[in-house]
């Protein structure tokens, strides 16, 4: 906790994050609903600010139970925005019996923002169901509902150059779910950057292609900051990166791209997500120091604080039935 604490807050620029969910079976989460509410609990303490937001996990493919739970993250952990892993477990938006019932739960409990990993397909996923090609239908099935694609269904195995409507892959297939529901740019569809941006930012050609991409199909006001820094360590460099990126006059006599001007990556850095989300942008913003994170060590009276390293399984036993419950995936 006081590391992740230290390596967003102190250690980079950010003043807003969000801390989303991981999949897995119940109670083998290495990071649980009451965990994440006691490190916002703590946050909100240190910073004098709101500005730590919280996901709830929602596993629709596990039946009836997983609904009703829904009720609970709203009332008791005060979530923002709702978690799905469609590739974990296999499932779709669009399943009348799956999907469908999950959005609607989620409209009635009046929290609509909906966060989806797409893309990635990491061991243990089933990559049939990580494409967005559902994202599109239940976007234009759903306009008051706000959907947020994690990592922008971004594939780190293809190489990403200009929008191919006859073969999409990667970005493209955002792109192509768009385009065959009618879906406009800056609608109710957001494109979330993390992973996907530290994948890139190596690579301007690719880069330049992905964020191009992006601003001009889904919206310079719906592509959101992200950076997966729970595992990297502190987002600075990530951070830096960006504000150094810059899109070609030739792409954007090309490709029809938009400039990096300071406004869009502004939007990019946080305005979007903050609207996306509902934040006042006027409220006072998070300004933890490594003095704060020493004082609430010395107010624990010696007790250790965890970091995210620590939570879920501690011995090799643990750890394994971690594995199974999760088909095999790693945290």
């Amino acid at each position: 906790m006081k590391n992740y604490l230290r390596e967003m807050f102190v250690n980079s620029e950010t003043t807003i994050a969000v801390l989303s969910a991981l999949p897995a079976e119940p109670y083998l989460n290495p990071l649980e609903a009451e965990e994440a509410a006691q490190t916002r609990e703590i946050f909100d303490s240190l910073s004098d600010s709101n500005r730590l937001l919280l996901h709830g996990l929602v596993r629709p493919d596990l039946g009836i139970t997983q609904l009703e739970g829904m009720q609970g993250l709203v009332e008791e952990q005060n979530i923002t925005a709702w978690k799905i892993y469609t590739p974990y477990g296999g499932w779709r938006l669009d399943d009348e019996t799956v999907g469908i019932p999950f959005i609607e739960k989620a409209r009635s409990l009046g929290v609509n923002v909906i966060c989806a990993h797409k893309g990635f397909p990491l061991t243990g996923f089933d990559p049939a169901f990580a494409a967005p090609d559902d994202i599109g239908v239940v976007a234009a099935t759903y306009p008051d509902v706000k959907f947020i694609v994690y990592h922008s269904a971004f594939e780190s195995d293809i190489i990403e150059g200009e929008y191919n409507p006859n073969n999409p892959q990667g970005v493209d297939r955002l792109i192509k779910t768009f385009q065959d529901n009618n879906i406009s740019p800056d609608s109710n569809v957001y494109a979330e950057l993390g992973s996907t941006w530290r994948f890139l930012m190596t690579s301007p050609t690719q880069a330049a292609h992905v964020i191009g991409k992006l601003l001009k199909y889904v919206g310079e006001n719906h592509v959101v900051w992200g950076t997966d820094s729970i595992w990297y360590g502190t987002p600075q460099d990530q951070i830096t990166a960006f504000r150094a990126f810059q899109i070609s006059a030739e792409f954007q006599e090309t490709y029809g791209y938009p400039a990096m001007t300071s406004e869009i990556r502004d939007k990019v850095f946080g305005l979007n997500a903050a609207d996306a989300y509902g934040v006042d942008v006027n409220e006072i913003r998070c300004g933890i120091t490594e003095d704060d994170i020493a004082q609430l060590q010395a107010n624990l009276d010696g007790e250790v604080l965890p970091t995210w390293r620590e939570y879920g399984p501690q011995t090799r036993r643990e750890f394994f039935a971690f594995l199974r419950g999760r088909g095999g995936m790693p945290g």
